[in-house]
């Protein structure tokens, strides 16, 4: 795998790297601590060793004193090390550990409470276009994702194909989360059609013909393995009565593709319009969190179907995203930006469209989303 320059900043104390199988973590904490002791848990004899004796983690540490920084890769496969941890930092206040995970379902449960805040989160995402720089193709993007794992590979298709099947097997299946695999996989052929939309679970339970607290814990599942993520609506200050349930994304567009069934009866126009919004909320969700400030992502919906996609709001100011697939833009496609705009007046609206040319239409600004994307950058404001 290439190595491209991330947006991420590493934090000054100890933290947990949060973030989805093959965004590059490991890559990424290899390079910005060349001289750190590094534990792999993914390595067959070290997770023997430490989950049947944790407290080797103080041996090895008190035997290489010139050793600050700590690499725990994977720390959730072996969740009892984070006693050990908890206790070295206390005791020993120059020590920095870095734990990666690609599941926050066991941390949760034992590291994040037991560490009591001595150690931060950040996420590891997909790559921003902005990293890409003149290699980023949106088309590309919509096709294949924006997965490091998968961008970098010989056959990016094909390990797009087996990225589910490889989560589904190492982690699922192996973690026992799941009893019956095959009623997991029909569910995620049902979820993804909610990919873009208005959750309904009981839908997607009618659809893959489980109950709902199944796919409740379904989801959840989802949300562990960082695989997912759901989008609240923005009622702040509402002037109208607004819906109540949140959209689901997949993480990445390519990954969304990847499971997204395509048949006779599936329009093309309408997975190239889920993978375009999947992947701006992915690239928005990517800045909210490298940019480092109180900014959320939110979406805007009226019960009379006046839709804003996406709303950023927080320290930065607030901003309105519709994104449309398609190369003109037309009236109606504003209309509920310009009513947004009506009840918030501050906000930067901005219409996301597959033409070429930036068009300013009223108070709304009119932007190709290649040009958009690749201009996001953590540094500076959206918009």
């Amino acid at each position: 795998m290439s190595i491209l320059s991330r947006y991420l900043t590493p934090p000054r104390k100890s933290f947990f790297l949060f973030g989805p199988r093959g965004t590059g973590k490991s890559l990424w904490v290899k390079e910005q601590f060349k001289k750190a002791l590094f534990l792999d848990f993914l390595s067959p004899e070290t997770f023997r060793t430490y989950s049947a004796y944790p407290e080797r983690l103080r041996e090895i540490i008190a035997a290489n004193p010139g050793k600050t920084d700590i690499v725990l890769d994977e720390i959730q496969k072996v969740p009892q090390v984070l006693t050990v941890i908890h206790s070295l930092i206390e005791e020993h206040k120059d020590l920095r550990f870095i734990m990666t995970g690609s599941s926050s379902r066991k941390i949760k449960k034992t590291g994040a409470d037991l560490l009591g805040g001595r150690a931060s989160s950040v996420s590891m995402h997909p790559f921003m276009a902005a990293e890409l720089a003149g290699a980023f193709s949106l088309n590309t993007a919509l096709e294949t994702g924006l997965l490091p794992l998968v961008r970098f590979a010989e056959d990016p298709r094909q390990t797009l194909a087996g990225y589910l099947a490889l989560y589904i097997k190492e982690e699922v299946q192996a973690e026992a989360l799941v009893r019956n695999i095959p009623a997991f996989a029909r569910f995620l052929e049902a979820v993804s059609f909610s990919h873009g939309s208005i959750l309904n679970i009981s839908g997607v339970a009618r659809e893959c013909a489980a109950e709902r607290k199944t796919v409740e814990g379904y989801l959840k599942i989802l949300e562990d393995l960082l695989l997912s993520f759901q989008v609240g609506v923005f009622t702040k200050r509402a002037k109208r009565r607004l819906v109540e349930h949140s959209k689901f994304y997949f993480f990445d567009a390519g990954v969304f593709r990847s499971i997204r069934p395509r048949g006779p009866l599936d329009r093309p126009q309408e997975i190239d319009g889920g993978a375009l919004e999947g992947l701006v909320a992915q690239q928005l969700r990517a800045w909210i969190d490298y940019r480092g400030k109180e900014n959320r992502l939110y979406y805007w919906r009226t019960p009379k179907g006046l839709e804003v996609d996406f709303v950023v709001y927080g320290e930065d100011g607030i901003f309105a995203f519709e994104v449309k697939n398609s190369a003109k833009v037309y009236p109606e496609s504003l209309r509920a930006l310009e009513a947004f705009k009506q009840d918030y007046p501050e906000a930067e609206c901005v219409c996301l469209y597959r033409g070429a040319e930036r068009l300013k239409k009223g108070n709304i600004l009119c932007l190709p989303c290649g040009e958009f994307l690749a201009g996001i950058k953590p540094g500076k404001l959206l918009g």
